[in-house]
C-alpha cells in the first residue's frame, strides 16, 4: 500500500513518534508517506532526524518529509492527524495563571473550565483553517483525525463547520480500563468486555465484563478500595463511583474540574487529590509537566535520538487509536474502539448536536457507532453540563461574540461554583487581552475590554493555588529518574 499521512503540529515530539512507530506495526503500511508539519522549524528538524532514524535502522521504504508549508505538506494526504497546541505553553499559562486570580483552581485546564474554554478560542479558528486546507488541497474525502483538545469543542468546529470527515480520538477509555482490569485481578487486558459512553473525559463504563461476568458497583468500589495505590491516587474518582454507580474515565485531577464539587474550596481541594504525581489533582500539575517535558526533550536529544536505532516491535505497539483506524480502513482487519463524533441517536440521553464519546467498529466501509445506548441519567446531566458550555464556546469561537463567551465561561460548572458574574466578565477580558494574538475573531472586542480592565474594580489576589509545585530543573529530574531505576 501507498498512500500519505499528513501530521499537524508534529512538533509534539514524543506523540508524533508514538503514532509513526504504531502505524509502521501494521505490515502493509511499509510503503506510505509521512509528511510532518509545524510552525516550529527547530521541532521539525528534531522530529524528522528521530523519524529518519528510525526508517534507516529498520531499513524501510518508508518516506519522511518535513516543513513548515502546511498546504505543501497536506497535498495528497489520505489522512491528517492533529496534535496542535495553539499558543504553545506561553498561552498554556496564561489559561492556569488567570483564573487563580479569581478563585478557580485547575489541574489541567485544557478541555473544560476557563483554561479549556479560552484554549478552544485560540483552537478553532486554526482548526477551521487546517478544514479550509484539507478541502482545497487533501485527497478527495481525505478523514481528520483530532487528536487535540479541547476535544469535543475541536471535533464540534471541524464537523459543523469545517465540513471534513472528522473523528476525535483520546486515549482516557483504554487507561481506565487498564486501572479496572488491574484492581479485578485480570490476568490480561482482554479478559475484561466494557462498554464506555459519554462525552470526552466523562464517559463512564456502564458495562463491565470480566471473563464473561458482570462486574457491579459493589464489587468495583470493594476491589478499588482495596488496592495500595489507586485507593490513595483516585479518591475522587472512587468517590464519583459510590455516588453515581459508574467509574470515570477521567483521571483524579482532571475529572475534578468538570465537576462543581471537589475544587470550589481550597481545603477540598487538598482533601480529595493526590501529590504523588501531577495527573491526580495537583494545581497547574500538566503545564508543569508538560514544561519539564520539554526541557528535558531540548537537553537529552541525543539520548532520544539514539532510543530511535531500535528495531520497530510490533508486540510493543500502543493503544492509540489512530494506527488500528488506519489498518482497518485499509484492510478491512475490524477494530473496535471508543470515538468521538457527533452524536446522531448514538447516545439516546444526549443532545443530538453533542460530540459523544462512544463505542464503534471500524472497517473498509468506515466507522460505525453502535447506536442506541442509554448512560445513567447522573452521568448525562453532568454530561449535558458540559454539552452547553461547549455548544456555547464553539459558537463563540466562530462568531466572536465575547458576550457569549463570557456567557460560556459563567455556565461552566466549576467556574459558576468559585466566581460571580462580574469576576468572571473582567477575567474573560483580560484572558482574551492576554491571548489577542491568538484569538483573531476578537480583535474588534479587545480595545473595550482594555478599557473595561483599566476602569474595574473587581478584585483579584495573587495565589499560587491549593496545591501547587515548582517546575523541576533537569538537574533535579536526573536526580529522581536515577532514583527510581536504582529503585527498579
Amino acid at each position: 500500500m501507498s498512500f500519505k499521512i499528513a501530521i499537524i503540529g508534529a512538533g509534539s515530539v514524543g506523540f508524533t513518534k508514538k503514532l509513526f512507530t504504531d502505524i509502521l506495526c501494521v505490515p502493509e503500511f511499509k510503503d506510505i508517506e509521512f509528511a510532518l508539519t509545524d510552525l516550529s522549524e527547530h521541532n521539525l528538524q528534531m522530529i524528522k532526524a528521530i523519524l529518519d532514524k528510525i526508517v534507516e535502522s529498520n531499513k524501510l521504504p518508508t518516506k519522511v518529509t518535513a516543513t513548515t508549508d502546511r498546504r505543501k505538506a497536506l497535498e495528497g494526504a489520505r489522512y491528517v492527524i492533529s496534535c496542535v497546541r495553539v499558543g504553545g505553553l506561553e498561552a498554556y499559562a496564561d489559561d492556569i495563571r488567570i483564573p487563580l486570580k479569581y478563585g478557580i483552581d485547575q489541574c489541567v485546564g485544557d478541555t473544560i473550565c476557563a483554561g479549556g474554554i479560552l484554549y478552544g478560542q485560540r483552537n478553532i479558528p486554526v482548526i477551521l483553517d487546517f478544514c479550509k486546507d484539507i478541502r482545497q488541497v487533501a485527497a478527495p474525502g481525505a478523514k481528520f483525525l483530532n487528536y487535540a483538545n479541547p476535544m469535543a469543542m475541536n471535533t464540534w468546529a471541524a464537523i459543523e463547520y469545517g465540513k471534513v470527515d472528522t473523528v476525535g480520538l483520546c486515549h482516557g477509555v483504554q487507561h481506565g480500563a487498564e486501572q479496572i482490569a488491574e484492581v479485578l485481578g485480570a490476568k490480561s487486558q482482554s479478559e475484561l468486555d466494557y462498554i464506555c459512553s459519554g462525552i470526552n473525559h466523562q464517559t463512564w463504563f456502564v458495562d463491565l465484563r470480566l471473563n464473561g461476568r458482570k462486574i457491579g458497583k459493589d464489587e468495583l468500589v470493594a476491589a478499588f478500595e482495596a488496592h495500595p495505590v489507586y485507593s490513595q491516587q483516585e479518591k475522587l474518582r472512587i468517590d464519583v463511583l459510590k455516588r453515581f454507580g459508574v467509574y470515570s474515565t477521567e483521571s483524579n485531577g482532571h475529572l475534578s474540574e468538570y465537576l462543581p464539587w471537589y475544587r470550589k474550596r481550597p481545603d477540598e481541594i487538598t482533601r480529595w487529590i493526590d501529590m504523588s504525581d501531577w495527573i491526580h489533582g495537583e494545581t497547574g500539575g500538566y503545564l508543569r509537566h508538560s514544561t519539564e517535558t520539554r526541557n528535558w526533550f531540548e537537553t537529552e536529544f541525543p539520548q532520544f535520538l539514539a532510543s530511535a536505532e531500535k528495531p520497530i516491535d510490533p508486540a510493543k505497539r500502543s493503544n492509540e487509536h489512530a494506527s488500528h483506524i488506519l489498518e482497518a480502513l485499509e484492510t478491512g482487519r475490524v477494530y473496535r474502539g471508543h470515538f468521538n463524533v457527533k452524536n446522531t441517536g448514538v447516545i439516546t440521553n444526549l443532545p443530538s448536536d453533542a460530540i459523544i464519546e462512544s463505542p464503534g467498529f471500524v472497517d473498509r466501509f468506515g466507522i460505525n457507532m453502535v447506536s442506541g445506548i442509554t448512560i445513567p441519567e447522573a452521568c448525562a446531566a453532568t454530561c449535558i453540563s458540559s454539552i452547553n458550555v461547549q455548544r456555547m464556546s464553539v459558537h463563540a469561537a466562530i462568531s466572536g461574540d465575547i458576550d457569549l463567551l463570557k456567557l460560556a465561561v459563567l455556565h461552566d460548572p466549576l467556574v459558576g461554583a468559585v466566581s460571580t458574574p462580574e469576576e468572571v466578565w473582567q477575567m474573560v477580558d483580560e484572558m482574551v487581552v492576554a491571548q489577542a494574538r491568538w484569538l483573531p475573531q476578537y480583535a474588534d472586542a479587545v480595545p473595550a475590554a482594555k478599557e473595561r480592565l483599566a476602569n474595574s474594580k473587581v478584585k483579584t489576589r495573587e495565589w499560587e493555588g491549593a496545591a501547587r509545585r515548582h517546575v523541576r530543573s533537569i538537574e533535579e529530574l536526573r536526580v529522581e529518574k536515577a532514583a527510581l531505576k536504582q529503585a527498579v
